[in-house]
């Protein structure tokens, strides 16, 4: 066999690893299938009793975490098209969770925050998701946890870690006033 690496093939700290079969890797599938349907789980009668559903947390999420993010960037971080945005963005607005501004130095962008209200629920699910996850970090330790995060980030694409990065460069410019 050649030493050659084969193209589109990883090379890096698990490279030739045996344990890597495809049990394994159905394995780590469906536990992340199962697991990211029991975490969306935990604030599900939250979600219900508001009358909202996960497509409208995910938005309170990353308009939470990322205030004044563009609506072009949230598109592409959800991955769904303008119009499926529209529905639940347009039911949060309505709400009174979510306002849209006109960005200062570009008037095209159309720059997405919490309400006081908005962040009150977006706290209420985040502070349930959180409690889950602390759990798990506790029992796991930190080299589990920084392993976690290497795989989930390395399970993004080029494209939306490129996205994301791009959303936090400009919170940190608008956090020190250069927006």
């Amino acid at each position: 066999m050649s030493d050659q690496k084969a193209p589109g093939r990883r090379h890096g700290a698990g490279a030739g690893l045996l344990f890597l079969r495809e049990e394994e890797m159905r394995q780590a599938q469906e536990l992340m299938m199962l697991a990211w349907r029991d975490f969306g789980g935990v604030v599900d009668p939250v979600l219900e009793a508001l009358g909202l559903g996960r497509a409208h947390h995910r938005i309170l999420q990353l308009v939470g975490h990322h205030p004044g993010i563009a609506v072009g960037a949230l598109i592409e971080l959800l991955g769904i098209t303008k119009q499926s945005l529209g529905r639940a963005l347009t039911d949060l607005q309505d709400r009174g969770y979510v306002v849209q501004e006109v960005g200062r130095r570009d008037r095209r962008l159309r720059l997405l925050s919490l309400t006081e209200s908005g962040a009150a629920v977006e706290r209420q699910l985040f502070d349930l998701q959180r409690e889950k996850l602390m759990g798990v970090y506790r029992d796991v330790g930190a080299a589990a946890i920084d392993g976690f995060r290497r795989v989930v980030q390395g399970l993004m694409d080029d494209r939306t870690r490129r996205v994301l990065d791009d959303v936090a460069t400009a919170a940190e410019r608008a956090h020190r006033g250069c927006a």
